[in-house]
């Protein structure tokens, strides 16, 4: 009965390997949705427009706390490394009023994209987010490589967009 169990144990730590391999491995990574988003500014971005450079795109709200503490360390991550290519949205939820959206943008002097998910077609194409904050990091092939629930680590954040400039 061990040696059955032992055998059982083996072959699902081998299918959980081989199912994190091809999650992480270049041909295993999910492409980013080619999704449009209205910019405040009355412009419209599509997450396709930035192929070719890293792109953080940032799923927000004004009322979230966690969504609120990473703006200064977003802001700065952005002036540092934008001039050599990076990329950053930040899509405001669905149910956040588009007013407030503009007025935390213009108080907290956000240098980066802001836009609005009015109709919530974003969230559900990058597979229907519905917490903030939820940052996914899209490299320059326009692969998904890093999707995180929470506040990101911006140390480790910038080392990894760092490495794809």
């Amino acid at each position: 009965m061990k040696s059955k169990d032992l055998i059982i144990a083996a072959f699902a730590v081998a299918l959980l390997g081989l199912l994190g391999y091809l999650w992480f491995s270049p041909a295993g990574l999910k492409p980013a949705p080619a999704v449009a988003v209205a910019t405040l500014d009355g412009g419209q971005v599509n997450i396709d427009q930035y192929r070719g450079k890293p792109l953080l795109v940032t799923f927000w709200a004004t009322t979230c706390p966690g969504c609120v503490a990473e703006i200064p360390h977003f802001s700065e991550l952005y002036r540092e490394l934008g001039p050599k290519g990076f990329n950053l949205v930040a899509i405001a939820m669905a149910y956040d009023p588009p007013e407030q959206v503009r007025f935390m943008a213009r108080q907290r002097a956000m240098p980066y994209t802001v836009a609005l998910d009015s109709d919530g077609a974003a969230a559900r194409a990058f597979g229907d987010v519905k917490l903030t904050p939820t940052t996914f990091l899209i490299d320059p092939e326009g692969r998904i490589v890093q999707q995180k629930l929470g506040e990101v680590d911006t140390a480790q954040l910038r080392r990894k967009i760092v490495e794809m400039l």
